[in-house]
């Protein structure tokens, strides 16, 4: 579609739900035996923005991100198909997602030239142990080459996704990805570093001596703001942190609580306090584009109230905080929170704990008259 002038702040999210292996962790919508379906849910795919063109639920993107599932598991060609079909506002982030086994440089020639400009590559790890526990399959010493690749095909944006946790993974093993990547001869300008989830249904939920325990990813995490502070990345969300100047735009659009589309099975959208999403697999979803069906599965539309104690929840996760008055000075929240310029912001332990002061918060703004009780 090319690009058009505008400023207002708008995200598309495309979801890819193939893959070539499931992690054992993973409790995302993706799935490895329906590769036979990626022509047709491509073309769905475009069907769908065609659609939400004409309904007037997508304006220009300012940016799009391809997430999945394994974006990188489409041929390129096909996912620029996709791209192409996407209104962008001048100067949109575009996003894909890759393996590090996808990683090539006719590929990110192809993506370069379709106007993607962002990549994120999903590297867990440095430590050959940790990843096979993890159940990732690329080689270790891939990870140097892919930011080489990507710096070479001109992405002056990457981002190296990292998970800490593992039942296999030491202290030392978490040093030694930290300082991998913070030594490559092109470091990555953005990493996110998640703490490893244990999912309902997943094989890493059936196998308990495989949990990861708090206080290890409480030490992991300190460990990795310390470095990351020191190598002169700031955090942007609790998980996130970025050199000056690559913040992901796409993800603080979501920390913003602004509006997106969601393109794709289990994808979901967010316009003026509407949520919805679309059917969870893809056979179904390419069954109701094909006949000519609307894709969503349900939707729910968020009250004043709601909206209000989201956005204060959201900002929480972040360096903007929320207003003073929203966690009232006390004894239990000391070394959690830092009172600066009338807000109060998490500390790195407080980064720790962030789900139990959200509750905290809900109280706090309501007495404060800041949400309505």
């Amino acid at each position: 579609m090319g690009t058009v002038r505008g400023t207002e702040e708008f995200g598309v999210y495309v979801h890819v739900p193939f893959c070539r292996h499931r992690c054992g962790y993973c409790a995302f919508a993706t799935y490895t035996d329906r590769d036979h379906l990626m022509d047709r849910y491509v073309e769905a795919c475009v069907a769908e923005i065609d659609g939400a063109r004409r309904a007037g639920e997508l304006p220009a993107a300012t940016s799009v991100f391809f997430g999945g599932g394994t974006p990188s598991r489409l041929p390129a060609d096909q996912l620029c198909s996709v791209l192409a079909a996407i209104p962008l506002a001048v100067g949109a982030e575009v996003t894909v997602e890759c393996n590090p086994e996808d990683a090539d440089a006719a590929r990110f020639a192809t993506y370069a030239a379709a106007g993607v400009n962002r990549l994120s590559f999903g590297v867990q790890s440095t430590v050959p142990n940790v990843l096979s526990d993890l159940g990732r399959r690329h080689d270790p010493d891939a990870v140097g080459t892919i930011t080489s690749l990507a710096a070479a095909a001109g992405f002056a944006t990457f981002n190296l996704d990292l998970i800490f946790g593992a039942a296999a993974e030491s202290d030392s093993d978490w040093e030694q990805s930290l300082t991998d990547v913070l030594s490559m001869e092109h470091p990555p300008p953005h990493v996110s570093a998640y703490a490893l989830t244990v999912e309902p249904g997943t094989p890493l939920a059936a196998s308990p001596r495989r949990h990861p325990d708090d206080d290890v990813q409480a030490r992991r995490y300190e460990r990795a703001d310390r470095l990351l502070g020191g190598a002169g990345y700031h955090w942007e969300e609790i998980s996130n942190w970025s050199l000056p100047g690559h913040e992901c735009r796409h993800n603080g659009l979501y920390w913003r609580q602004g509006d997106y589309r969601g393109i794709g099975s289990a994808a979901h959208s967010h316009l003026s306090g509407r949520r919805w999403w679309n059917i969870y697999t893809p056979d179904r979803y390419i069954g109701a584009i094909e006949g000519g069906r609307p894709p969503v599965a349900g939707e729910e539309v968020l009250s004043s109230g709601q909206r209000e104690f989201e956005a204060l929840a959201l900002a929480l996760r972040t360096p903007a905080g929320v207003p003073d008055s929203a966690l009232p000075e006390s004894e239990d929240l000391d070394g959690l929170v830092e009172r600066r310029g009338g807000r109060a912001l998490l500390t790195v332990r407080g980064r720790l704990v962030a789900n139990e002061l959200t509750a905290r918060l809900e109280v706090g703004a309501c007495a404060a008259g800041i949400l309505e009780p």
